[in-house]
């Protein structure tokens, strides 16, 4: 038993020892080679790492060399263009630059990025504000919707009646819609109402029934809005978009173009126009070289409005209107909407050259009374700070209140004409980032027919384009155009203006 024990341990002992000296050798090189992998694996992280660092520290230093050393070459516009790429894009940045005339020119025309407005807190409110040296005038709240201000005394008499001599010298025309008398006017304006198919008759050049595209505009540059003004033509190209098939029929048409003449439509289907009124009236041009008291009249408007002195000074020249016994104007928007499909009247020199029509951009309106009125001649609002604006409510009791001669007493807000007291209102709201935003549509105004006395009264608008870019472009262009030519007069026409205000 002890020596088989013995045996065996010794046989396990003898077995142990193969075993354990096999291994040894095995179990050892392994060790030693882990050890070495992980020494190596930590060495090349050490020197990725190091590359990497400094090839960071070399790229932030060539950004900051080129940076330097491209912006001072800009800055001073010195120095000849060094042999190195860095120096050669350098050069060709200053070659591309605007010399310092450019610059001057830019800077006088530059715009500025928001277009201020004058708070109105509540109606009735009164601010003081200063316009001319020693004097305070008041600014009173009269409505919210639109955003309108009365101030008295803001011409004095004696202003007015300069103001109204120098559109007597100037020559005064009657307006288009305009006729002598109420008959006449009637009959002469029998001839400009339409039916809808009548309108679709007229633009059917090749009369197969069907509208397309090119035939709509070929009529878009009518003037006188009695059958296809501005607002007409979009409903009608809208509709027209939205039409599958790409051509609109009687019946599309139909839709289409009788929803766009709301509320200028009569109880038998006929159509008229949109816009009516029966003034004269002349523009007097407010830039260098005018009478002291019309560059004085702008300066004064731009002090009040705050906006930037350019845009007023590249707005449209002064409007004088005289409105005799029984004259009027119905009530209308003074701007218009923006749309993809129009171009602002005022930027048309860097407009769109495609734009289908020219169209009013009028970012606010001062209205002057230059005389008193023994009765009538009021200015309307409307709708006025009313609760809500709809279309349907501009009828009331089958009278449109926009015909001030049979509705002027419904309007909402009448302002009585004052000489020398001034109206200021906007006619767009703020698009929210300090620029000019959609058309507020509560700034609907007209005329009341006057019943005694003679009505004269002075508009002048400040004219923005909604795009701001645009606008910008616009004033460069006037810029570099008066820095040609130093003696260029104003770049307004007359006669242009009338037609496009017909055109509201």
């Amino acid at each position: 038993m002890e020596g088989a024990r013995f045996t065996g341990r010794r046989e396990y002992d003898e077995g142990d020892k193969p075993l354990l000296s096999s291994c040894r050798p095995r179990y050892r090189p392994t060790r030693l080679l882990v050890q070495r992998s992980s020494i190596c694996s930590r060495a090349y992280f050490v020197v990725v790492m190091v590359f990497f660092h400094v090839y960071i520290l070399n790229v932030i230093g060539l950004l900051l060399y080129v940076h330097y050393n491209n912006g001072s070459g800009d800055l001073d516009g010195r120095g000849a263009a060094s042999s190195s790429p860095i120096g050669d894009i350098g050069a060709s940045f200053r070659h591309s630059a605007p010399n310092p005339s450019e610059l001057r020119v830019e800077e006088r025309f530059s715009q500025s990025v928001s277009l201020p407005r004058i708070e109105g807190i509540r109606v009735g409110h009164v601010q003081q504000v200063s316009l001319v040296p020693e004097k305070t005038h008041q600014m009173k709240t009269i409505s919210l919707k639109p955003l309108l201000f009365e101030i008295p005394g803001f011409l004095s008499e004696e202003e007015c009646r300069v103001v109204v001599q120098l559109a007597q010298l100037k020559g005064l025309m009657a307006s288009q819609s305009a006729a002598s008398s109420q008959g006449q006017e009637e009959s002469s304006q029998s001839l400009l109402f339409l039916s809808t198919q009548e309108v679709f008759s007229l633009l059917d050049l090749n009369q197969d029934g069907l509208l397309q595209k090119q035939e709509i505009v070929s009529h878009s540059h009518s003037r006188d809005g009695t059958w296809l003004s501005p607002h007409s033509l979009r409903q009608t190209l809208a509709g027209l978009e939205a039409c599958p098939a790409g051509v609109l029929t009687l019946e599309d048409f139909r839709h289409v173009y009788d929803g766009s003449q709301h509320p200028s439509q009569e109880q038998n289907g006929k159509l008229q126009s949109q816009f009516k009124q029966r003034s004269k009236h002349t523009w007097l041009y407010q830039g260098p070289g005018s009478h002291h008291v019309l560059h004085t009249l702008r300066n004064r408007v731009t002090s009040l409005t705050r906006l930037p002195a350019a845009l007023v000074e590249l707005s449209e020249p002064l409007q004088v209107i005289r409105y005799e016994h029984g004259d009027f104007s119905n009530a209308h928007h003074d701007s218009s909407p923006s749309h993809s499909k129009t171009t602002c009247a005022h930027t048309r020199l860097a407009g769109n050259t495609s734009a289908l029509a020219e169209v009013s951009c009028r970012y606010l309106t001062m209205l002057f009374y230059l005389s008193s009125v023994k009765e009538g001649g009021e200015t309307t609002f409307p709708v006025a700070d009313n609760r809500t604006y709809e279309e349907q409510a501009l009828v009331q009791d089958g009278l449109d209140l926009t015909d001030t001669r049979e509705a002027c007493g419904r309007g909402n807000l009448r302002v009585q004409p004052s000489a020398g007291t001034a109206l200021l209102w906007y006619n767009h709201l703020s698009d929210g980032r300090g620029w000019m935003g959609e058309l507020d549509e509560y700034s609907l105004r007209g005329d009341c027919p006057v019943r005694r006395g003679v009505k004269w009264v002075a508009n002048s608008w400040v004219n923005v384009d909604p795009n701001h870019q645009q606008q910008q472009r616009y004033q460069r262009r006037v810029a570099q155009r008066h820095q040609a030519d130093p003696g260029t007069e104003e770049h307004y026409q007359p006669l242009q203006h009338s037609e496009l205000h017909q055109d509201l």
